[in-house]
């Protein structure tokens, strides 16, 4: 069954949001190196209930928190939310090394985002 596995802060300032959690709950925050700003968040540790997530700048339709959930086929999940009043707004992506992703819109206009795990997703053969 497909579980929320990730989720995203927006804030104007990043770094100082990333602070703040540090701060508050003493999370492990680093600034990943890809091609937008991001810092990934690690809540604990990994044996126990929990999600790690990540903080970005906003940007439509992404200003506020988005949860994302784990599917076994992407493309599957991008049609169903469509058949069932849904949209994409942001069609798939390749994380490298991570998987596929993509952004959608539930029937009220919350923001989710649906990822496929692949390892070898963007890798050169």
């Amino acid at each position: 069954m497909p579980r929320v596995i990730h989720f995203e802060i927006s804030g104007n300032d990043p770094e100082k949001v990333a602070e703040f959690y540090r701060s508050v709950f003493n999370r492990e925050i680093t600034n990943w190196d890809g091609p937008e700003e991001y810092w990934l968040v690690t809540t604990g540790d990994p044996t126990t209930p929990g999600i790690n997530g990540g903080i970005f700048k906003p940007k439509e339709p992404f200003t506020r928190t988005v949860n994302t959930v784990d599917v076994p086929n992407l493309e599957d999940y991008m049609d169903k939310v469509k058949a069932n009043g849904g949209q994409v707004v942001v069609d798939k992506m390749t994380i490298p090394g991570v998987g596929y992703l993509a952004y959608c819109k539930d029937v009220e206009g919350a923001n989710f985002g649906i990822i496929q795990a692949d390892p070898a997703a963007g890798q050169s053969a």
